[in-house]
């Protein structure tokens, strides 16, 4: 059992300069980037909104998202050509890696596919999501088999991290990070977002803006205060964590197993 050399990387998605902004100042250490984060999940962002928040953030990696709509992940030719096609914009704006996710009818990932935009994207990182459950919180003994599997892999390849996201804030956070820091864990992912109420005082009665709900005239945002508790949270888990490893390391069975 290892700790984390330097803590617990968080990456918050984001899908607006003033999220990105707010992340940041929460504690976020990278950002996903993407448009229409309260709308089925997200999309890909325009280059505008990419340069607007390298601006906002210089110092911050950014990840962008790359899916060409919302709804299923089984895309048409053109769609593909579009995701190959963003590929390469990205890539020459300076981003430090690109997410998508491709699946065939069954619902398993299309490796060729994935390959092809795994290619594109070199040498930049190309991360396919990989959904084992609704939420990571709910998934910890997937999640604890994934981290083993990964763990022996690592012994003869090269391994990409694994970041565990959908459902970590304040209240989850803790017991995913005591659960999953004795395998390895090293980063989580979270929107910290919600619909704010607009500014808009035109609201026709019958006429709507969005999704409904608090999505017709509200706008999405991500919270510095919930980025700011999830950091608090990991950095206490990870000091306690490092200090467990420590102790247990300097007893007769710890130095015999460091020995080997």
């Amino acid at each position: 059992m290892n700790a984390p050399d330097d803590g617990i990387t968080i990456e918050v998605c984001v899908d607006s300069v003033e999220s990105a902004a707010a992340a940041v100042q929460g504690g976020a250490d990278r950002l996903e980037l993407c448009s229409n984060l309260g709308l089925g999940g997200g999309t890909t962002p325009s280059l505008g909104l990419l340069r607007s928040v390298q601006r906002a953030v210089p110092r911050t990696p950014i990840m962008v998202m790359v899916r060409p709509r919302t709804g299923d992940f089984l895309y048409s030719e053109g769609e593909f050509n579009v995701m190959l096609e963003d590929i390469r914009i990205f890539k020459e704006s300076g981003t430090a890696g690109v997410v998508f996710g491709v699946l065939d009818q069954s619902g398993a990932i299309d490796v060729d596919r994935t390959q092809k935009l795994a290619n594109e994207a070199f040498p930049m990182q190309g991360i396919p999501p990989c959904g084992h459950g609704r939420a990571a919180p709910s998934s910890l003994h997937v999640l604890r088999t994934l981290f083993a599997t990964a763990s022996g892999a690592h012994a003869h390849s090269h391994v990409p991290a694994l970041l565990p996201g959908a459902g970590i804030n304040a209240p989850t956070a803790r017991p995913l990070l005591d659960a999953l820091l004795p395998c390895g864990l090293r980063e989580i992912h979270l929107s910290a977002g919600a619909w704010e109420p607009g500014a808009m005082r035109y609201r026709p009665e019958g006429m709507g803006m969005g999704l409904g709900g608090d999505g017709e005239w509200g706008v999405w945002r991500a919270s510095e205060e919930r980025v700011r508790a999830v950091r608090a949270i990991a950095d206490a888990a990870v000091r306690e964590h490092t200090a467990r490893v420590a102790v247990e390391s300097s007893t007769p069975e710890g130095l015999a197993h460091r020995d080997e």
